[in-house]
């Protein structure tokens, strides 16, 4: 399983370096920020929604190569996918984190790369930071609308 494990460590690597959706959205339909106050990793999510669908989804922030590369992957995942889709996406994610589920390629993309995070407990929270605030755009999206914000 070395050379798969050596794959997956590129991957994330290259994720990192090379950080894809990258930026933020100016008028964006939801935005949050979340902060790690353990090891001081932040993200900065934008989406961008229209009929109910993640048209536009940009990450920013600075921290560990697994925070910023999870970002990187969230983004590739995410953008396309209807809110209900992306919540199960994120809680397919938080299972795989925890140990609950095996990842599945065909669900999370680049992002089962990560699955072997779930052995590192001090590494979860850095893996989960941007797709748990992917999960709080969305319930502030909903909320924005349903109060007609």
């Amino acid at each position: 399983m070395g050379g798969l494990d050596d794959l997956y460590q590129q991957l994330i690597l290259d994720h990192y370096r090379n950080r894809r959706g990258r930026g933020r959205i100016e008028g964006a339909s939801a935005s949050v920020h979340e902060h790690n106050p353990v090891c001081g990793d932040e993200c900065y999510l934008d989406i961008l929604v229209e009929d109910d669908r993640i048209t536009d989804i940009r990450a920013d922030g600075d921290g560990c190569s697994i925070s910023q590369a999870a970002a990187s992957m969230l983004t590739e995942v995410a953008r396309g996918k209807d809110l209900e889709s992306a919540l199960d996406l994120v809680e397919h994610f938080r299972l795989v984190m925890h140990g609950d589920v095996v990842p599945d390629e065909d669900i999370l993309g680049d992002a089962v790369a990560l699955g072997g995070v779930a052995k590192y407990p001090v590494r979860v929270k850095c893996a989960l930071l941007s797709w748990l605030a992917l999960r709080e755009c969305i319930a502030g999206y909903r909320e924005a609308t349903a109060t007609g914000g």
